[in-house]
């Protein structure tokens, strides 16, 4: 009896403990945001007058006693961060090198906070840099939302990255990272990292934007315009405003010489578009409208439906940058060139303004999923005469090169590195952008075609708009695949490990022949391998990890599924019911998607190279 009870109030007790625990492990949280947001530009001086009203919702379990906003134009001052990153780091960015430290008084930029409310009273604040760190006199509650009143004034520096007047074609006005913007809280805390010049996290919510400027100047922006045109105000200016939902960030840019026109594309979306026009832009951008109807249609086909009503492709900037509903691109360009960073452009509304990925944690979620779907995209205008060139087998195979040859160098940093930390800036490009594509390219490898093409969707459509990180990537494509695949993450974002594999010998073993495998680099694979007889038949082998938990669905007419490949071993070996005298060439992946840092290996008989001293 007194064993019974006890076993019965530890089953209880473990009981509760449980329940507490899950309720612990509440669902993913969103905070929200209702931005009100009242802007007068002096084009004279280029200062604005700023209010800003924003309703906040700490959707979150936790207790705010501080918020944090971003005050981005604090960057262009000599002796900011970004200004000391520049000056320091190895390869500083072209655009930025030693400009901002040149930058005089009445070309920096600033934003000066003259008063801070919330719920009705004054606050408590400081500025350390491009942060506004605010200490609550009241703190907000779970399930609690606050109304923030702020009066700012900023001067808006000369473009050097990103925003800024007066950029290198003559666009009078860039703006991004323009207003006093609310730091993301989420499951890991406050994200309130410094403006150094990389990438971005923001709060989804709605914005509600009113300019006033000159009434010579066109404004192109985030949104829609709820009045149809600008309204006349005081002083010659018009009144332009728009209007946004669920986003998580506001750009716009004008200028007086603004081209601009319309068209709709075949899924609905209103697309805008504001250049100056000139002999080197006008056929180009009049032409831009067909390849971003057909990017679109693409688009929604293989990687989710875009869900906002427009996006405008605005001549800004300094080269390309992705914001909800528009990006800033520089515009005097060749077709391909326009289409291209267009079409990058784009597809960050996938994955950034869509998903929402922390860039500053996970930039290769956002740049390299966007750079493989863009390569997809314009192989795919090629394919259907938009674009001139050759259509390619395989987009992305210039990517794996690269990353391979650039994993020699000694530069290369974990995929885990923080946007911001990367020793170098191009450490930082090959990680997010082409390792960041490669990443997707070896899943596709790994999973097979048709799997993969299907996890995409699903990552999209489960995902949208709720800030994934790379294990709930990763969870959809083990799911869609039905293969373990977190070895493959932990190998390929959190180390620098390298592919190498090796055909070592082939034997004659009777009628059959016998071959060797090796395992050279640190990081395993499966190993798709082709053998090649002298009657041009092919005969295709599949060796899995023992890891994976599984077999990818055969991509070829048949293939021959080995036994597996513990991941702890460094050779394996397999018979071809073929023999040796039969056999012209075998070859380990001969779609040459793997990113085997090794290709000389990879293949038998091995390639006899000439002296080249000779």
């Amino acid at each position: 009896m007194y064993n019974s009870l006890r076993w019965m109030v530890l089953f209880i007790g473990l009981s509760l403990a449980f329940v507490t625990n899950t309720e612990g492990q509440a669902d993913r949280w969103l905070q929200g945001i209702k931005y009100k947001i009242d802007v007068d530009i002096d084009v004279e001086t280029h200062k604005m007058d700023g209010k800003l009203y924003c309703q906040y919702y700490n959707n979150s379990p936790d207790t705010l006693e501080k918020v944090f906003f971003h005050l981005y134009f604090n960057a262009f001052q000599p002796g900011s961060m970004m200004d000391t990153r520049s000056l320091s780091i190895l390869d500083p960015d072209r655009r930025v090198g030693d400009r901002i430290s040149k930058l005089g008084l009445d070309e920096i930029g600033y934003h000066k906070i003259n008063g801070l409310k919330c719920a009705g009273a004054e606050q408590d604040y400081h500025v350390e840099g491009t942060i506004l760190e605010v200490n609550l006199s009241d703190p907000i509650l779970p399930g609690s939302n606050v109304l923030f009143e702020m009066d700012f004034i900023s001067q808006v520096p000369v473009q050097i990255r990103r925003s800024g007047r007066d950029n290198k074609e003559g666009i009078s006005y860039s703006m991004s990272q323009w207003f006093p913007k609310m730091s993301e809280y989420d499951y890991q805390g406050w994200h309130a990292n410094p403006y150094v010049g990389r990438e971005f996290h923001g709060v989804w919510g709605d914005f509600d934007v009113k300019i006033r400027l000159d009434k010579k100047y066109i404004v192109g922006a985030t949104g829609t315009m709820p009045d149809a045109k600008p309204k006349k105000v005081k002083g010659g200016k018009l009144e332009w405003r728009f209007k946004a939902e669920n986003v998580h960030d506001f750009v716009w840019a004008a200028d007086p010489d603004y081209k601009v026109f319309t068209s709709t594309a075949d899924d609905g979306t209103l697309m805008e578009f504001y250049y100056q026009s000139s002999e080197t832009t006008d056929a180009n951008w009049e032409a831009l409208p067909n390849a971003m109807n057909e990017a679109l249609n693409y688009a929604n086909k293989h990687f989710g439906k875009y869900p906002y009503p427009k996006y405008a492709f605005i001549q800004g900037g300094d080269g390309g940058m992705e914001y909800p509903m528009a990006t800033l691109i520089t515009g005097e360009r060749s077709f391909p060139s326009l289409v291209g960073v267009s079409v990058h452009e784009l597809m960050h509304s996938w994955y950034q303004m869509v998903l929402g990925t922390n860039e500053s944690l996970y930039p290769w979620m956002d740049e390299g999923f966007t750079s493989f779907a863009s390569a997809e995209i314009m192989n795919h205008l090629v394919n259907v005469g938009i674009l001139s060139g050759e259509v390619q087998e395989d987009p992305h195979l210039n990517s794996v090169r690269g990353y391979g040859r650039f994993s020699q160098s000694g530069y290369e940093e974990p995929l885990s590195t923080h946007s911001d930390h990367y020793n170098t800036n191009q450490a930082y490009g090959v990680a997010s952008y082409t390792k960041g594509t490669v990443f997707l390219k070896q899943l596709e490898y790994i999973m097979g075609k048709p799997a993969f093409a299907k996890g995409m969707l699903r990552y999209y459509d489960t995902w949208k708009f709720k800030h994934p990180n790379p294990n709930d990537f990763i969870r959809v494509m083990e799911k869609t695949s039905g293969l373990e695949l977190d070895w493959f993450k932990e190998y390929f974002v959190n180390t620098t490990h390298t592919i190498d594999y090796t055909i070592d010998t082939i034997a004659a073993i009777g009628k059959n022949t016998q071959v060797e495998l090796s395992k050279i680099g640190i990081m395993p694979m499966p190993l798709d391998v082709q053998v090649e007889l002298n009657s041009g038949e092919t005969i295709n082998y599949y060796i899995p990890l023992r890891i994976m938990r599984g077999e990818k669905m055969s991509e070829v007419e048949s293939h021959f599924v080995q036994s597996d490949w513990p991941w702890t071993h460094a050779n394996y070996s397999f018979i071809v019911k073929h023999a040796l005298a039969d056999i012209k060439e075998i070859r380990i992946d001969p779609s040459e998607r793997m990113a085997d840092i090794n290709l000389e290996n990879n293949v038998w008989p091995k390639v006899e190279h000439e002296d080249e001293e000779n």
